[in-house]
């Protein structure tokens, strides 16, 4: 039986700024379809606001329109699926934006976070199972947001978008780990692999770079470098990690920084999303040094470098998606590295909003003036 609640829809992606005044995205009453065989019914907690979603709002990353946006979030399972008997009523999950098929080439291979199957699902705005679960109260067809749409009060997703964990863990702290964390931690841990003594530039210091900053630390790099267009964001990059952090406004902080690592460092990530970050971070590597990218850039972006310096100096330019994590593996352990105190995901949460401040909430994300706020749809 289909269920009727509030949730977040966006039409069109040409809406100027202030959103709070143009509203691209509108509250409406949906109804969604029961879990299919493969798919649970989740009660959401907590959605994160995340640069993801901004890019689908101001045009910059395309979907399939009209869609429920959403996809870092956290909840508890209210519905099962007939063929789900791994899971029960009332676990408390993470959404992970990339299920998997387990049959494609790229899941064969480990590498489920690529699935092909999925990314063209998600491409076409549907579940795996195929078509969408959602519909306006006027009966028009709603897309999915990468497979969750989780800023509305429920959410029919597929078993493999959920990750089950602890109860004792803060839902609205758990969410942050379905995008941020495993975004920027597993660039850094799983990506760059980074061993004891590495040094590490992270740019782009939003939610996704701060976790970087988390990630290397707990990867025992000896050097930290913070790099951003903001300085105000410096304060809590040292708070989190940071040895040493740069202005990217200046023209001398690349030499600075290769000054400051004879030579430059063993890895830049770019966590950043624009062209001037990626272009520092090649500049920024040693001799055999690599450049992780996990900041996603407007469709047709395109990135040139030296070739021959790239072959002479034996460099690498590494893409990262989704932190090159397996979800099942990676949330668990990211999550009791959070409980030990090491990954303190809470210090970048700024505020929980109700469904009233979404709109001015995207536009204080896009002007840097938070890391994470949290949609808690009861509020």
């Amino acid at each position: 039986m289909s269920i009727n609640c509030k949730a977040a829809v966006i039409r069109t992606n040409s809406a100027k700024r202030p959103y709070a005044e143009s509203l691209p995205l509108s509250v409406e009453e949906i109804s969604i379809d029961p879990p299919r065989e493969n798919e649970v019914l989740v009660k959401i907690h907590g959605a994160g606001l995340c640069h993801s979603d901004l890019s689908v709002i101001n045009g910059s990353r395309i979907m399939q329109l009209p869609l429920v946006i959403g996809h870092e979030g956290s909840g508890e399972i209210v519905e099962l699926g007939a063929a789900i008997k791994d899971i029960n009523i009332g676990d408390h999950v993470v959404f992970q934006f990339s299920p998997s098929c387990g049959r494609c080439r790229r899941c064969l291979e480990g590498r489920p976070q690529v699935c092909e199957l999925a990314a063209a699902t998600k491409g076409k705005g549907q579940l795996m199972s195929g078509g969408s679960r959602l519909k306006s109260k006027d009966g028009e067809t709603l897309n999915h947001h990468t497979g969750i749409s989780c800023m509305s009060e429920f959410a029919v997703v597929d078993r493999g978008s959920v990750v089950v964990i602890d109860k004792s863990i803060p839902l609205d702290d758990a969410a942050l780990f379905g995008c941020a964390v495993m975004t920027g931690v597993g660039a850094v841990i799983n990506t760059a692999r980074i061993r004891p003594g590495d040094s590490v530039a992270i740019l782009g210091l939003g939610g996704v770079g701060l976790n970087g900053i988390m990630g290397a630390k707990l990867g025992g790099a000896e050097i930290i470098v913070a790099i951003d267009i903001d300085p105000s964001k410096f304060a809590k990059a040292k708070e989190l990690g940071a040895t040493h952090c740069f202005d990217s406004r200046s023209n001398d902080f690349v030499d600075e920084i290769r000054e400051l690592t004879s030579g430059g460092v063993d890895y830049a990530v770019d966590l950043a999303g624009v062209m001037p970050a990626m272009e520092a971070a090649y500049k920024i590597i040693r001799y055999g040094g690599a450049v992780v990218t996990a900041g996603l850039t407007p469709v047709n972006t395109e990135f040139s470098f030296n070739h021959s310096d790239l072959v002479a100096q034996e460099k690498s330019i590494l893409g990262s998606y989704m932190g090159s994590c397996v979800p099942v593996r990676d949330v668990p352990r990211f999550l009791n590295l959070y409980k030990q105190g090491r990954l303190p995901v809470e210090k970048l949460i700024d505020d929980k909003i109700g469904f009233k401040d979404l709109n001015a909430g995207f536009d204080k994300l896009e002007d840097g003036k938070v890391v994470r706020q949290i949609l808690v749809p009861s509020m």
